[in-house]
C-alpha cells in the first residue's frame, strides 16, 4: 500500500509540476506554468472518468463512479453526448444517474454533471468550486482563455436554474449550500471581453433567482436587514466525516468534540453546540458547521472556535459581496436596455451600504467587524475581511484611512495574514490565502493607497515565486510569517496537507503582478530560489 501511495503521489506531482520551459526570467517561467496549468486543471465531458473520482468516498459496488444529472434534464440526451465525447474505456468507469425528483439526497454520493468545461482548483479539489471559480476566471481572462472563462459562468447559471443557487461545488453532498457570491462579477468580466449583450441579458433571471436565495430566510436576518451564511442540510457534512484522519485516527468532528470536552470556551454558549452530559455535538452544531463551509472560511476563530457561532452573525464579507451584486445587477440591467429596472437595485445597494457603514464599523478600533445580531454587538476580531468594504467601494474615505492605518496588524514577511491571532485553525494567523490577499490589496488601490499595495504585493509575489522556483509548484496557502509554503505543525484544525495547483493562487499572482509599477516588476525578475541565495 505504501508503494502504491508513493506512486500515486509521484504521478500527481508529475502532472501538476509542469516542466519549466526555457524562458528568459523567473516571472516568465511562473507565468508559463500558470498558463499551462489552466489546461491541466480543466475538466469537461471527456474527463468525466477523472472528475467523477472522489478520494473521500468509494465507487459503486460495480466499480463505477456515479455522475448525477438534474431531475428535469434529458438523461438519454446527456448520455448520448457524453458517450460521443468520452473514450469507451472511460465511459465504462462512470454511471449516469438522475437525481431524485423530490429534492431528497441520493443514496450514494457522486459528481453533479455540468454541461460546459471548467477548471478545478487542484490537489484534492477535483470539482468546480463556488468562490474559487471567480478568482480562477480572472486568471483565465488574463491569459486569453475567454471561452473557458465564459463556460464557467454558464455552468453557474446552469446550477442556479437547476438547484436554485451556485453550489459550494458540483458534488451531491454540497447541494444544500452555496459559497460567497461573485456571480455578477463573473458575468461582467466575460461581457467586457466579448461585448455579448444578448448573453448578458439572458442571465438576468438567474441573477434575480440567486439574489433571492441570499436575501430571504434563513439567510436574511430581519433584525438588521443584512444576511448571514446558513446551510439548510442536516447532520454531519458527509465530506468531513470521510476526510483525512489525524494521528489518533480521529475525524474532524471527533477532534472538535474532544476540544469542547477539554476546554473552557467563553466566545459563545457552548451548550448550543455540544451536550456535555452525553459528549455529543448537537444538531445545531452541524448546521453551524455546514454554514461555516458555505462561508469558505473553514475554519478559523473569527466566529469563535471552529466558527461555530457563524449562524448568529452578519459577516462583513458576505454583505459586501451582496452590495456588489446589487450595484452590478443595476449595471447589467442598464447594459441590457432595461435601465428602468436598475433603480430598484441601486436603492438596495444604497441601503445595504448604509447598514454596513453603521453596524459593521468599529470607530474605536478603526476596523470593519462582523455583527452578532442576537447580542447586537460587533465581535472585535481583527480579520482581513475588514478590507472587503474597500474593495466594494462601501467605506468612506475616513474609514478607508483608518483601516489602512491598521494594515501593520496583518502585514508580515510574505504578505498579509488572514487574522492577527494564532489559533491552530487554517484560516487564521500565520497563514495567508490568495483570494483575500487579492481583495485586500485591490481595496487599497481603489482608495488610492498604491504605495501600500505595491509593498505588500511585492512581499506576497516574492514568496510565491521563490517557492515556485524551489519546488516547481504553486500551492493553496502559505505561512506568510515564515514566508513559505511549509505549514509545519501549525495547523491543528482544517486539512493538514497543502494542495498543489492552485487555481486562485495562480490567478492572484498574475493579477497582482500586472498592477505593479515597473521597478517592482524588475525586483521580482531578480528573484532566485532560496537555495541559490544561500549557495551562490
Amino acid at each position: 500500500m505504501l508503494m502504491k501511495h508513493l506512486l500515486c503521489l509521484l504521478c500527481l506531482t508529475s502532472v501538476l509540476s509542469i516542466a519549466q520551459p526555457a524562458v528568459s526570467s523567473p516571472v516568465a517561467s511562473i507565468q508559463s506554468y500558470i498558463k499551462q496549468n489552466w489546461k491541466t486543471l480543466e475538466r469537461s465531458d471527456r474527463d468525466l472518468a477523472k472528475a467523477a473520482v472522489d478520494p473521500k468516498f468509494k465507487p459503486l459496488p460495480n466499480g463505477k463512479w456515479p455522475v448525477y444529472v438534474p431531475a428535469g434534464e434529458d438523461l438519454a440526451a446527456i448520455e448520448a453526448r457524453v458517450k460521443r465525447d468520452m473514450a469507451p474505456a472511460d465511459f465504462a468507469k462512470i454511471e449516469l444517474r438522475r437525481l431524485p425528483a423530490n429534492g431528497e439526497d441520493p443514496d450514494v454520493q457522486g459528481l453533479l454533471y455540468l454541461p460546459k468545461p471548467y477548471v478545478v482548483p487542484g490537489g484534492r479539489f477535483n470539482e468546480m468550486y463556488g468562490w474559487d471559480s471567480f478568482f480562477i476566471q480572472l486568471g483565465l481572462l488574463r491569459d486569453g482563455e475567454i471561452s473557458l472563462a465564459k463556460d464557467m459562468a454558464d455552468n453557474f447559471l446552469y446550477e442556479i436554474a437547476n438547484y436554485g443557487k451556485i453550489l459550494n461545488a458540483n458534488r451531491t453532498y454540497y447541494i444544500h449550500r452555496s459559497q460567497p457570491p461573485f456571480l455578477t462579477e463573473m458575468l461582467l468580466n466575460v461581457y467586457r471581453k466579448t461585448g455579448d449583450k444578448a448573453w448578458l441579458a439572458a442571465s438576468i433571471p438567474q441573477i434575480e433567482k440567486y439574489y433571492c436565495f441570499w436575501t430571504t430566510p434563513p439567510h436574511l436576518t430581519p433584525e438588521t436587514g443584512l444576511e448571514r451564511y446558513y446551510d439548510t442540510g442536516k447532520g454531519p457534512a458527509p465530506e468531513a466525516v470521510s476526510a483525512e484522519l489525524n494521528e489518533k485516527g480521529q475525524n474532524e468532528f471527533e477532534i472538535i468534540r474532544e476540544y469542547f470536552r477539554t476546554h473552557t470556551i467563553t466566545d459563545y454558549d457552548v451548550s448550543q453546540y455540544y451536550n456535555k452530559s452525553t459528549n455529543q455535538l448537537t444538531p445545531l452544531f452541524y448546521t453551524a458547521d455546514r454554514s461555516m463551509r458555505e462561508s469558505g472560511f473553514d475554519p478559523s476563530n473569527r466566529f469563535g472556535p471552529f466558527n461555530a457561532d457563524i449562524i448568529h452573525y452578519d459577516p462583513v464579507c458576505l454583505n459586501s459581496l451582496l452590495y456588489i451584486m446589487e450595484d452590478q445587477a443595476a449595471e447589467i440591467l442598464t447594459i441590457a436596455g432595461r435601465g428602468s429596472g436598475a433603480g430598484v437595485w441601486k436603492e438596495r445597494a444604497r441601503v445595504r451600504g448604509e447598514r454596513i457603514r453603521k453596524l459593521l464599523w468599529d470607530d474605536k478600533d478603526g476596523l470593519f467587524y462582523d455583527y452578532d445580531f442576537v447580542t447586537k454587538k460587533l465581535r472585535p476580531y481583527p480579520y482581513l475581511t475588514t478590507y472587503y468594504p474597500l474593495w466594494a467601494g462601501i467605506a468612506t474615505k475616513e474609514q478607508a484611512r483608518r483601516t489602512v492605518e491598521n494594515l501593520s496588524k496583518f502585514e508580515a514577511r510574505g504578505g498579509l495574514m488572514t487574522s492577527t491571532l494564532r489559533t491552530g485553525e487554517q484560516w487564521d494567523a500565520p497563514y495567508g490565502w490568495a483570494p483575500i490577499e487579492l481583495i485586500a490589496l485591490q481595496g487599497l488601490r481603489r482608495y488610492g493607497y498604491n504605495a501600500d499595495a505595491d509593498r505588500v504585493s511585492l512581499k506576497f509575489l516574492t514568496m510565491v515565486l521563490e517557492e515556485y522556483l524551489r519546488t516547481g509548484t504553486i500551492v493553496e496557502k502559505y505561512d506568510v510569517v515564515e514566508g513559505g509554503a511549509n505549514l509545519g505543525g501549525g495547523i491543528r484544525f482544517g486539512y493538514l496537507a497543502n494542495q498543489i495547483g492552485f487555481g486562485w493562487t495562480n490567478a492572484a499572482f498574475t493579477t497582482l503582478y500586472d498592477a505593479l509599477p515597473p521597478a517592482d516588476k524588475a525586483k521580482l525578475n531578480a528573484v532566485r530560489p532560496p537555495e541559490a541565495k544561500k549557495n551562490p
